[in-house]
């Protein structure tokens, strides 16, 4: 192996997981690996008066499988306005709200970014999703299989054997190479095929006598039992309503006395379209204060805002019924499908606008949760891109972050109703560089279990976003422009130790690895669970057992990661 070095010198580096907050140092890399010291002939790179942060974690981006190409198909116009033109180092392709693989990934390194999760697959299709993950260059990735209105999961949680619902969590995993147990509307897919669905945690699925509450416990348990690497990642009922505060609260508390294992067993994700108070639409109001509140005296969860950006968007989610509730709203383009014995899907395009009450009083909640969460280690930047916008639109999130000077320039643009009712005007906190490298990087890292991702400690992968901010000169809440322009375009983004990205540009493409979770189960139990698989898979499924799981030489560069269990 030919030795490959590199040394960043004179960078202020930012990682919180080692405590380091913009401290002038050198960061040594050999073979894709952060080192102690490096030998002479290291290539030196300088980064003086830059900002030096691990490379962007993001852990929820829809980027990859059957919605995002059923959004690519029924927008084209989406594409016309935002060409990837080829170069030298890239493919050409299209973009805005639902990028193709090559400028998903070609965009999120020129923004620092080096690892994204596609946070909800239908397991039977999985085999597609990972080959656009295949695609996608430069980042590393991984995907969250849908478990939430599972034939099989729903039938072992009325049963309650856990033991062998677990096992069967174990085998889908490993079955379709994925990362983390995901949840939509719990039971509300299901009852969507028979035109219904499930609002609160105690309502009846449809034919298989069990609740919201029964499954979403069920699966955080097993998620204990197998030890898995990150919370059950969840999206709760009650998407498209008003009043949904309620849900997300009582979804977080239903679980609170499940064991943690000394990290969150739940993480709930983009709050904002579930954070609504009122009764109806013209009623609506934020709930994040009751949100926050409750993230705050509890550690067991963690939550993540789906940050609103006023622009068109794609709707894109498993949840079948709030889609359609959406689509009746937008009277836009809609596409709605159901994925056999698993789950379902909807799309719909979609423009927010600040003038729009409900869609102002989304953007605050958002806004609100990041602001009042006070632990950065509890929330995560997202923007459920591209349910809330384009995930290029972080750095924008991030002006506003730090920025209360940033977030009023929009206050004084948005609905005047909703800037009554909001609570964001009279917020005056403003993030820290520390800060925002904790919820771009540092705790979506430790949310995900990787170990190896997140920070600049010795033994790190060598994947590193350098920026053109001056510290500690710079005034973030009153240079905010350049803060955003900065974040935008990385001076520099480093990947497994080589130069990606340079003053914002591509110019090396490289292959990024595919996360996915293996989990020992004990062989009689695992035994008993494919033997009943095997019994009812021709009922269930339009394909054979033996040709459900994806081969592991199917992913172009596989990364296992293994955990024990008590199964």
């Amino acid at each position: 192996m030919i030795m490959s070095e590199l040394l960043i010198r004179n960078g202020y580096v930012f990682d919180p997981l080692n405590g380091i907050e913009g401290e002038r140092m050198d960061i040594g890399v050999r073979n894709g690996k952060v080192v102690e010291k490096v030998s002479r002939k290291a290539r030196l790179l300088n980064a003086s008066g830059m900002t030096v942060m691990p490379g962007g974690v993001d852990i929820h981006s829809h980027i990859a499988g059957s919605k995002a190409n059923c959004a690519r198909m029924m927008r084209p116009e989406d594409h016309s306005k935002d060409p990837e033109p080829k170069t030298k180092y890239t493919r050409s392709g299209v973009g805005h709200t639902i990028p193709s693989v090559f400028t998903t990934g070609y965009r999120y390194a020129r923004m620092g970014y080096t690892t994204v999760f596609e946070p909800a697959t239908p397991p039977l299709k999985t085999r597609h999703t990972h080959e656009e993950l295949n695609d996608i260059p430069i980042i590393d990735k991984g995907c969250f299989p849908l478990f939430g209105n599972n034939w099989f999961v729903m039938e072992y949680v009325k049963q309650g054997r856990i033991d062998e619902l677990a096992a069967y969590v174990a085998w889908m995993l490993e079955a379709t190479k994925g990362y983390a147990i995901k949840i939509v509307n719990p039971g509300g897919i299901e009852a969507w095929r028979w035109g219904r669905n499930v609002r609160r945690l105690d309502d009846k699925v449809p034919n298989f006598d069990v609740t919201p509450r029964e499954i979403v416990r069920a699966l955080c348990q097993v998620n204990s039992l197998l030890n898995l690497p990150h919370a059950v990642h969840i999206h709760p009922n009650g998407l498209a309503e008003p009043g949904n505060y309620q849900t997300t609260i009582d979804t977080m508390e239903c679980v609170r006395d499940i064991p943690t294992r000394g990290h969150p067993i739940m993480h709930v994700t983009h709050v904002q379209f579930t954070g609504r108070k009122g009764w109806s639409w013209p009623d609506v109001r934020s709930g994040a204060p009751e949100i926050a509140n409750y993230v705050n005296t509890h550690d067991h969860v963690s939550i993540d805002p789906g940050q609103l950006i006023f622009t068109n968007v794609t709707w894109m989610t498993a949840d079948g019924p709030a889609m359609f509730a959406l689509f009746k709203l937008a009277k836009t383009k809609w596409f709605n499908a159901d994925v056999e014995s698993e789950t379902g899907a909807g799309v719909v395009a979609a423009t927010y606008k600040k003038s729009n009450y409900v869609n102002a009083i989304q953007w605050g909640i958002a806004l609100e949760l990041a602001l009042l969460v006070k632990d950065p280690w509890k929330i995560f930047l997202t923007t459920d891109h591209p349910n809330g916008g384009p995930f290029t639109a972080y750095p924008r999130v991030i002006s506003w972050m730090v920025s209360k000077e940033a977030r009023q320039k929009v206050i004084d643009k948005i609905n005047k109703t909703a800037k009554r009712r909001l609570d964001l005007p009279g917020i005056e906190r403003e993030y820290t560089l520390q800060e925002i490298a904790t919820v771009t990087r540092a705790a979506t890292a430790k949310s995900l279990g990787l170990r190896s991702k997140g920070h600049l400690g010795v033994g790190a992968d060598a994947d590193v976003a350098i920026y053109n901010i001056k510290h500690p000169k710079v005034d973030l809440a009153k240079e905010y422009k350049a803060v955003r322009k900065a974040f935008a375009r990385a001076a520099f983004t480093i990947k497994d130790g080589r130069i990606v990205v340079k003053k914002g540009q591509v110019v090396q493409n490289v292959q990024g690895r595919t996360f996915w979770t293996k989990s020992k189960v004990s062989e009689g139990t695992m035994n008993t669970v494919v033997s009943e698989l095997e019994s009812k898979f021709d009922d269930y499924y339009t394909v054979r057992m033996a040709n459900y799981p994806i081969e592991e030489r199917y992913l172009t560069a596989s990364q296992a990661i293994t955990t024990s269990t008590e199964v």
